[in-house]
């Protein structure tokens, strides 16, 4: 009586014998495999090599998509530093937002940036970026939790960009004090690019730069 194995039960017995090709090595270089790279049939141990040397490239490159990933990560980190440190060098409080808007520009290489801020004291009501914002812009400002991403669909706030014609896609960052519901200000990017603020992007980075901006403008509140 002839009893035949079917392959699962194979593999669990060389599962379960890790020794078995040590005990047996002729049938390493018996046992044929057909090679997906090679088009014939190879030993086991040429199979072997090549499942190894196509797990070493599969690493390299992955090693080299976490380099690149890194190199990106400082190189946004060193805009972060010389942006901030604009705003830390400023010589007051008017020169703030001026220094902030055109950190942005030439650091970061956003075409179009400006700013709103209402509620500011006294002295700086009549500044640029205390121009009147209306309610409507307000409550939309007010309700963004997080900054808004997307192409330009006439947004009032994109008007207060300078050739907003040519924006087609917009970043709105909202400032506020801490958790506070409501917003105080307006933060605007705007690009010609349709695809640099596009709606699907991570917005982790841009939360980040609102969250400076609102902290270096909170000294022009009244």
């Amino acid at each position: 009586m002839t009893y035949e194995l079917d392959s699962n039960a194979v593999a669990e017995f060389l599962s379960d014998n890790p020794h078995f090709f040590e005990e047996h090595s002729e049938l390493l270089a018996r046992v044929k495999l057909t090679s997906p790279l090679a088009g014939r049939a190879v030993s086991l141990q040429e199979r072997q090599m090549e499942v190894l040397r196509d797990k070493i490239k599969s690493h390299e490159l992955r090693l080299a998509e976490l380099l690149r990933i890194a190199q990106e990560n400082d190189a946004i980190t060193q805009k972060f530093l010389l942006w901030t440190r604009s705003l830390l060098l400023a010589r007051n409080d008017v020169d703030m937002p001026h220094t902030l808007v055109t950190g942005l520009q030439t650091i970061f290489s956003v075409p179009h940036v400006t700013l709103r801020i209402w509620g500011v004291a006294e002295e700086f009501s009549h500044t640029w970026f205390a121009a009147p914002v209306s309610d409507d812009a307000k409550i939309f400002c007010h309700g963004l939790t997080a900054p808004y991403c997307g192409p330009n669909q006439d947004f009032e706030a994109a008007t207060w960009l300078e050739d907003t014609e040519s924006v087609k896609s917009i970043a709105m960052l909202p400032l506020r004090v801490g958790g506070a519901p409501e917003a105080f200000g307006l933060l605007v990017l705007g690009s010609p690019d349709p695809d640099r603020f596009g709606s699907e992007m991570a917005t982790d980075y841009l939360s980040k730069i609102a969250e400076i901006a609102s902290a270096s403008m909170n000294c022009l509140l009244a």
